[in-house]
């Protein structure tokens, strides 16, 4: 049985709490660079997500992608 990949949200919160850790200063170097490692592999999973979501939003809409101004809450 495979595992299940784990989703954004948990990548990006898992994510979150190495970055708390790292700037905490105060672990081993070698548990800071475990963690260093392990957030840029987080980083890029994050980001391979988002461009999947991306695409998968470009295809079912027929204008494509628009930008969104996030103030005004409305499509430009």
């Amino acid at each position: 049985m495979s595992a299940k990949k784990p989703t954004f949200e948990k990548n990006i919160d898992r994510l979150r709490a190495i970055v708390e850790q790292l700037e905490s200063g105060e672990l081993p170097l070698d548990l800071g660079v475990s963690l260093y490692k392990e957030g840029q592999t987080l980083a890029a999973s994050c980001r391979t997500q988002l461009e999947e979501a991306r695409l998968v939003v470009s295809q079912a809409t027929p204008e494509g992608l628009k930008p969104f101004d996030h103030a005004a809450g409305e499509e430009n």
